[in-house]
């Protein structure tokens, strides 16, 4: 037995003298029951929240574009919400067991290849629009910090869970043809998030840019956990 810390018969670690920490993400951890429940709770009540803080900007676009331009407006708690979905198959998995059935795996892994590509992309996008208006002297606020921890779980989440996801390649291609598009109608047709005009004025094809950028790296980032894990199978 480690001195660090020892495992119960359920396979759990259990604290003793201190726990190394690499547990804190390893599968013992993170698939543990209580932490996947916190997990999808958190990221419910953030998704809430995050629908809530788009609601105005919601209610514009319907009012001013055709009505499917409305999907495209709530990024990050769509990402979000697409992760608590993840979430819940991890939760499924461990109650009922895997399903076998075909229909279940495609919409499972374009909910997880969402999931990863989205919550990436949004987490890094948010917390870099919050600190490059901080560095044009837009006040942070605790509002700000709240959205910058909070968004940076997002991307951290999601690649901590990413090893357990079970997306296929037709996913991928799916979920970045929504990625890509997304971005056409942000930045083509004015649905982004509303940002402070200091950055809109003097940086819009910046961002413009950065985000299509973010975009490629995320779908890359899925690329490689998919030949990571297909490697893995061999």
């Amino acid at each position: 037995m480690r001195s660090g810390f020892f495992k119960s018969n359920e396979g759990g670690a259990l604290l003793h003298q201190g726990v190394s920490i690499s547990y804190f993400w390893s599968k013992d951890f993170l698939l543990s029951k209580k932490m996947l429940w916190l997990l999808f709770i958190t990221n419910l009540l953030g998704t809430v929240y995050g629908y809530k803080w788009y609601w105005l900007q919601m209610v514009d676009t319907i009012a001013e574009n055709p009505l499917w331009y409305v999907f495209f407006v709530p990024d990050s708690p769509t990402a979000s919400l697409f992760f608590t979905l993840s979430v819940g198959y991890l939760i499924v998995d461990r109650s009922m067991g895997k399903s076998s059935s075909k229909v279940y795996q495609a919409i499972r892994g374009f909910v997880e290849a969402f999931a990863l590509i989205t919550s990436f992309k949004y987490g890094i996008w948010a917390v870099t629009m919050i600190w490059a208006g901080a560095w044009q002297g837009v006040p942070v606020g605790w509002d700000g910090w709240m959205l910058t921890c909070s968004h940076l779980a997002m991307a951290l989440e999601a690649l901590l869970f990413v090893r357990w996801y079970t997306y296929r390649m037709p996913a991928i291609v799916i979920v970045a043809c929504w990625t890509f598009w997304n971005d056409f109608m942000d930045y083509e047709r004015g649905v982004f998030p509303r940002l402070p005009d200091v950055l809109v004025s003097n940086y819009y094809a910046t961002i413009e840019g950065f985000t299509i950028s973010l975009s490629l790296i995320s779908i890359v980032i899925a690329l490689i956990c998919l030949r990571i894990r297909q490697n893995r199978a061999l």
